[in-house]
């Protein structure tokens, strides 16, 4: 077998793997999932699963880290000056759009992981990424008027929380328009959003 086949192969193997997980995890709670469960659901023997992961820990660490590595691999790159632009302009975050675009992509994973049979501390993790590597901390701004840990865990949790409704709801938005939305409320706050900036200020 060459190499590229051999690897085809693996990667396969470890799609099904991962979508064995997932349906599990729409059925009972992770603990309660065992090795014997996945290897049945993925239609493979216990060397093969044992061939890629150490136990089902392992392979759902492995899964989580996947998320987390391609949600980085979005943000690190952002620049302050292109987050001014587009803020200018009032335009959406393209990396905002590439993440939700991903997030589609694996709908079924990252709403079994977040859900109530899934990993509570994997929500925990992709707030805390999304703390350390949020833009707002990059732009420094001497005029922020609340502490931007607050800020930024506000935004984080905010982000978090629309995600998994947009998830959960079966995406009846785009990532543009969810990009679009998550855009209009940071920048212009809840309250401006829901039309009642106007009466605050007359007051």
């Amino acid at each position: 077998m060459t190499q590229s086949k051999q690897d085809r192969r693996i990667l396969k193997t470890k799609s099904e793997i991962k979508q064995a997980l997932t349906e599990l995890m729409e059925e009972k709670r992770f603990e309660a999932i065992t090795v014997r469960d996945l290897t049945e659901r993925a239609n493979i023997n216990r060397g093969t699963f044992y061939l890629h992961y150490l136990d089902k820990y392992d392979l759902l660490e492995k899964c989580e880290d996947e998320v987390i590595k391609n949600i980085l691999a979005n943000v690190r790159d952002v620049q302050v000056y292109d987050l001014e632009v587009l803020i200018a302009n009032e335009k959406p975050f393209p990396f905002i759009v590439t993440i939700l675009e991903y997030m589609r992509e694996n709908a079924d994973f990252l709403r079994a992981i977040l859900g109530p049979n899934g990993d509570p501390s994997f929500q925990e993790k992709l707030k805390e990424v999304m703390i350390q590597n949020f833009f707002f901390k990059k732009l420094n701004n001497p005029s922020t008027t609340v502490p931007i840990e607050i800020l930024t865990t506000y935004i984080s949790s905010a982000h978090l929380g629309v995600i998994q409704q947009w998830l959960n709801t079966g995406m009846k938005q785009s990532p543009e328009e969810m990009a679009s939305i998550l855009y209009r409320i940071i920048t212009k706050g809840p309250i401006e959003v829901i039309g009642l900036g106007n009466h605050v200020h007359e007051k």
